[in-house]
């Protein structure tokens, strides 16, 4: 509530806008919320990587004029609807991916420190440039027929941009 107060009054950190630093933590937030939901029992590589197949996803919106049907920031990449389920209101995970904290939740803190590194642009793409993943025990439809790019942990990656 006190940064929301900040904002409002308009008092910034350092140079930068209330509005950017408020933004700034929500992203953070938003992408340590999905690399949690979505790759929690992966291990810090596995969140990497998918950090790394948002990241790629907002780079092929840039590349493509800043609009692209998936979302061209990394907010509006993580919460596209049906897109990364964790994010999905009928998704067993959804409540759990809202309410959970660094305090209670360890793997929370570490997701939080890989979407850091991320946002900061230091992870090495070690997904040859995915920009989709799915869980290797299933094979969904876009799939089929499309070689993979990388294989990591249980999840495996795809370069896809005509999709």
């Amino acid at each position: 509530m006190k940064k929301f107060i900040k904002l409002l009054n308009g008092k910034g950190e350092g140079n930068m806008s209330a509005a950017q630093a408020f933004y700034q933590e929500l992203e953070l937030d938003v992408l340590a919320r999905t690399l949690w939901g979505e790759a929690r029992g992966e291990g810090v590589q596995g969140m990497e990587a998918v950090a790394c197949v948002i990241l790629n996803r907002v780079k092929v919106a840039d590349e493509k004029g800043g609009q692209y049907w998936w979302g061209n920031n990394v907010i509006s990449v993580c919460q596209k609807p049906y897109q990364f389920s964790c994010w999905n209101r009928s998704d067993a995970n959804y409540k759990r991916v809202q309410a959970v904290t660094q305090k209670t939740d360890i793997h929370f803190a570490t997701s939080m420190r890989v979407a850091r590194r991320a946002l900061a642009g230091v992870l090495n793409d070690q997904t040859g440039g995915a920009t989709h993943y799915h869980e290797q025990s299933i094979m969904p439809d876009w799939a089929l027929g499309q070689t993979p790019s990388a294989h990591i942990g249980q999840h495996i990656f795809y370069k896809l941009t005509g999709v």
